[in-house]
């Protein structure tokens, strides 16, 4: 079935225009996605021709849903644009905005997932600083690389983009119902525990794997979800076991301070859940590879 996004979403891309925007959405268009539209009001009213598809280009998120039934969007807008192009799309109560943009001041974020919630919580927010969603033979939505796996019954949700990469290709031969790229800003929307409660509830997903890192606390409410929650068999693996106390590192969020935030301590929790936790992305694949194998 695949969660968020599958074959029937409708995606816009807000920022389609720009260079980046439009390097992915021709990817997009070559993975299968069901791309409508983009969104630039300057350019309101002209077509964009992507490799022979010709795209309307809106002049809002709104004008996009009423002549599409757009029901998905993916940002591609500068650091300094993506706050207001985000609550236009809540505003629009679009179901899904995918943001992928890195460099969003968390107080933006943190704006406009609150402005999200005060409106019901009818648009789910994935990111920002994300790689979004794919759902292999479905649809791709984002800067995930479409032919690195196909369709099958992994379940994945990840903090760090290069290593839903890595882990998608390693376990290739299997395949995944979707790969959910969340993102590793100290305020995002979509987190750990709102994917492994829609993987718990995917007939189609059969395991799960969660990729966390250092910094915060969202490993360990996930392992106590986990622990609570989720009949299906986890495995996770925690980035940052050799990262020096005090530094950033990557994202934005992952910073440790004394014991908190560390990797042993993520691990410990989620082992203490019943995940098993490798030590390393290819250990990690070779767990779940035992996994589906007993399934």
């Amino acid at each position: 079935m695949a969660i968020f996004l599958n074959e029937n979403s409708k995606v816009i891309v807000q920022g389609m225009t720009g260079s980046e925007g439009m390097k992915h959405t021709r990817r997009m268009l070559k993975a299968g996605t069901e791309i409508v539209g983009g969104v630039n009001p300057r350019k309101a009213g002209t077509k964009v021709d992507v490799d022979g598809v010709s795209l309307p280009v809106f002049a809002s998120v709104q004008e996009a849903i009423s002549e599409t039934g757009a029901n998905a969007s993916v940002v591609f807008v500068p650091p300094a644009f993506s706050k207001a192009a985000v609550i236009e799309a809540i505003d629009a109560e679009i179901e899904l905005v995918i943001v992928i943009t890195e460099g969003i001041p968390v107080h933006d974020s943190v704006t406009f997932w609150n402005h999200a919630e005060s409106k019901g919580g009818k648009t789910r927010i994935v990111g920002p600083n994300c790689p979004g969603i794919a759902s292999p033979g479905k649809s791709n939505a984002g800067i995930t690389p479409a032919d690195i796996t196909g369709a099958g019954p992994i379940g994945l949700v990840s903090k760090s983009g290069t290593l839903t990469y890595q882990l998608m290709y390693e376990l290739r031969d299997i395949g995944f119902s979707t790969s959910v790229g969340i993102g590793g800003d100290p305020v995002i929307g979509t987190t750990h525990i709102d994917c492994l409660k829609a993987f718990e509830e995917d007939p189609e997903t059969k395991a799960i794997v969660m990729i966390g890192e250092i910094g915060g606390d969202a490993e360990e409410r996930a392992a106590a979800y986990i622990k609570e929650h989720v009949t299906k068999p986890v495995v996770g693996y925690i980035a940052g076991f050799t990262a020096p106390e005090g530094k950033t590192m990557g994202h934005a969020g992952a910073i440790i301070s004394g014991s908190a935030g560390t990797a042993e301590s993520k691990k410990e929790a989620l082992e203490a859940a019943g995940v098993k936790v490798g030590k390393t992305p290819s250990e990690t694949a070779r767990l779940m590879r035992e996994v589906v194998e007993n399934l």
